[in-house]
């Protein structure tokens, strides 16, 4: 008796850190292969070893990793500790601000930072070197710091951070009504045929794989997103291209171009890091690596940011230099296309 207590007891201390419902097409699938495409930077061996210590419950019962999912599960992954991004260490992480004053400040983001502490990554991000360099950040709907917006951990460029609850509400507010001005840079495989367009579709959760976002054109999933780009120069087999953001949903840029057939060259996550477009010579494929080692990340950038300052109501317009890794790529398929008939 005293046993089974003890068990109520350390179920009681545990703390849910993921928690899925499978789809009603879901065939059935071993518990740790699902939660592979569903839990980013986990490893097989890692999820095995949950399931073998009781922490992954699928409808409220702790089950082994060979358990096969199926339509309808409820699968919950359970640790003693409570989430780490919830718990946020200041560090001593410098910072490139391009702009600050009483209210709020402007920062450019290097590729490879991750914005907020997350799952397989809590520390090193923005906000461990923002609450390290201010103090009494207001916090977002999300309980973070300081954040109006986010991008990518690959992508570089310009955020605005709130230092006051003003800030805050008036920033988070131009986000939602779509008055803040966002446009990004990026090289995309492909050439793209019109000279500008738009690109509209409801963007949401991957279906089959979580870590992916999708289109579904019906509306039926997610939330609405409209990008609209524009050509800035073509090299045949990539096009560099300007993306103005109307909305701002969760890998908006990288999900939007692959819908129309324009992945971003070198995104992993969506198939850019193959070589979609171009020949079969080795000496093409020689320089495709080339130029993926050069930029061993997503082509993309937020280069401008603009919007109303909370207090002034003066619009400002911030705007950051393309960074050195994207221009070498650049420059690399401007004389691939320059010296080739492409």
């Amino acid at each position: 008796m005293a046993e089974h207590n003890d068990i109520e007891e350390q179920d009681d201390e545990l703390y849910e850190h993921y928690s899925f419902k499978a789809g009603k097409g879901q065939e059935p699938l071993r518990v740790d292969k699902y939660l592979m495409n569903f839990i980013e930077n986990a490893t097989r061996n890692k999820i095995q070893q949950a399931a073998k210590n009781g922490n992954i419950r699928v409808n409220g019962t702790a089950v082994k990793s060979n358990y096969r999912v199926k339509a309808d599960d409820e699968v919950k992954v359970m640790f003693e500790h409570p989430p780490y991004e919830f718990l946020l260490t200041p560090e001593n992480i410098p910072l490139d601000i391009v702009y600050e004053d009483d209210a709020l400040l402007v920062v450019n983001k290097p590729a490879g930072m991750v914005v907020h502490p997350g799952h397989g990554n809590y520390s090193g991000t923005l906000i461990n070197a923002l609450v390290y360099h201010f103090d009494n950040l207001p916090e977002n709907s999300d309980e973070r710091p300081g954040l109006v917006h986010r991008i990518d951990k690959d992508t570089s460029g310009l955020l605005v951070i709130a230092k006051t609850e003003q800030a805050m509400t008036h920033l988070a507010k131009q986000f939602f009504d779509k008055t803040s001005e966002r446009e990004y840079t990026a090289l995309v495989w492909g050439n793209v045929e019109e000279d500008e367009g738009m690109v509209e579709g409801h963007i949401g959760r991957h279906p089959k794989n979580r870590l992916q976002m999708a289109v579904f054109e019906d509306g039926s999933h997610g939330k609405e997103a409209i990008t609209h780009y524009k050509v800035i120069e073509r090299f045949g087999y990539v096009t560099l291209v300007s993306c103005r953001l109307e909305t701002g949903r969760t890998h908006q840029i990288r999900v939007h171009m692959k819908h129309i057939g324009h992945t971003l060259f070198n995104d992993e996550r969506y198939g850019g890091e193959k070589i979609l477009k171009g020949t079969t010579f080795t000496k093409y494929k020689q320089f495709v690596e080339n130029c993926f080692k050069i930029l061993p990340r997503q082509a993309l950038h937020a280069r401008t940011l603009g919007f109303k300052h909370p207090e002034t109501g003066e619009f400002l317009r911030f705007d950051s230099p393309l960074p050195e890794d994207v221009t070498a790529c650049v420059e690399k398929w401007r004389n691939y296309a320059r010296h080739r008939e492409v």
